[in-house]
């Protein structure tokens, strides 16, 4: 199964859920131009809800980075909630963790934007 993106706005924040495989190709490639999108389009807190991501590899942790650094860049930032134990540790043994602010749910996520 591909990457199913979809988003939706809670006050100033837009969440981003993530529903399927993060991989190389087709997935990375709709990651990557939604965040551009949004950011184009003004949007500068993005909340990545991760909940549904069954598997991410080296190349859907190099677009997670990259949006990352998109948004910073523009004054912007990323915040990730409900990151799968698998996901979770990947992000850990290739030392991307401590780059993102990580929440567990998504009301405590949206009280840290303000």
């Amino acid at each position: 199964m591909s990457l199913k993106l979809s988003t939706r706005q809670v006050g100033e924040v837009t969440v981003v859920d993530a529903d399927g495989r993060f991989t190389l190709g087709e997935s990375a490639n709709t990651f990557r131009d939604a965040i551009r999108d949004l950011a184009a389009a003004g949007h500068k807190k993005l909340l990545l809800n991760l909940a549904e991501v069954s598997y991410i590899d080296s190349s859907g942790i190099g677009e997670m980075v990259a949006a990352f650094s998109t948004l910073s860049a523009q004054g912007g930032v990323m915040k990730v909630i409900k990151l799968t134990k698998r996901v979770k540790d990947l992000l850990q043994i290739t030392r991307q963790l401590s780059l993102f602010e990580v929440h567990e749910d998504e009301a405590t996520a949206l009280a840290s934007f303000h």
